[in-house]
């Protein structure tokens, strides 16, 4: 497969100061691997758009605790206490992002939208700042669109031509984060032979993924854990 590469020539891609798109909710449909091979880089000053920040010691939590992160944008980080922690001692800058606004936000960064409008958040802090406009007798704010120097995202299948098929909801943000990034790296569970996906079964064509790297962890009890 033209698209495979090694954990090492992932990292190649991405730079100091980067925006990252990382997929998952929760802990499903987390990247753990790439996230594994960041926390031991020498990559820093990096902002990560994500529906959170994983929990302590997994998944984006693993990264947080290095000090790699500048920033994150997404809508629940009280899930990890590091983050609380990090945030409230001035060492990651946070910015609030009510879920549907965030997926919203992305998709209009892939579909070339410069942004939207939505009652989400009117009149509170999260508006503070931003564009107001009314639609029929209703107060609108303006959402700017999300966009990624790369995004790191989980798929369960590839198949050879860079095709990809999710595990039920470890799909959420993944396909969405797949069409908004300069550079897309897709962690996957195995690659099959083309064809053995059918047209219907596919989320994400292929001329979206630039690389592949294989998942090292291993599925025990409906999570994923470290294998090595």
């Amino acid at each position: 497969m033209k698209k495979l590469i090694s954990l090492e020539t992932a990292l190649q891609f991405i730079n100091d100061g980067d925006t990252l798109l990382v997929g998952g909710f929760g802990l499903s449909g987390t990247p753990n691997t790439i996230i594994a091979a960041i926390s031991t880089s020498d990559k820093k000053n990096l902002t990560v758009v994500s529906n959170n920040l994983g929990e302590e010691g997994k998944g984006l939590g693993k990264l947080l605790v290095t000090g790699k992160l500048k920033g994150a944008r997404g809508s629940y980080f009280t899930t990890n206490r590091d983050a609380v922690r990090a945030w409230s001692n001035g060492e990651l800058e946070i910015e609030l992002i009510p879920q549907g606004t965030l997926a919203e936000a992305i998709r209009c960064g892939g579909a070339g939208i410069a942004g939207f409008y939505t009652k989400t958040a009117v009149g509170t802090k999260i508006a503070k700042g931003k564009e107001e406009k009314v639609f029929d007798g209703e107060t609108y704010i303006l959402e700017r669109a999300i966009k990624g120097d790369v995004a790191i995202i989980k798929a369960l299948k590839a198949d050879t031509l860079g095709n990809l098929i999710y595990d039920k909801t470890a799909r959420n943000f993944n396909p969405v984060m797949a069409t908004a990034a300069s550079i897309v790296i897709v962690e996957v569970d195995e690659i099959v032979e083309i064809g053995s996906f059918s047209p219907e079964e596919i989320v994400t064509p292929h001329v979206y993924v630039d690389y592949v790297v294989m998942n090292r962890y291993v599925k025990k009890g409906g999570r994923y854990v470290e294998s090595f």
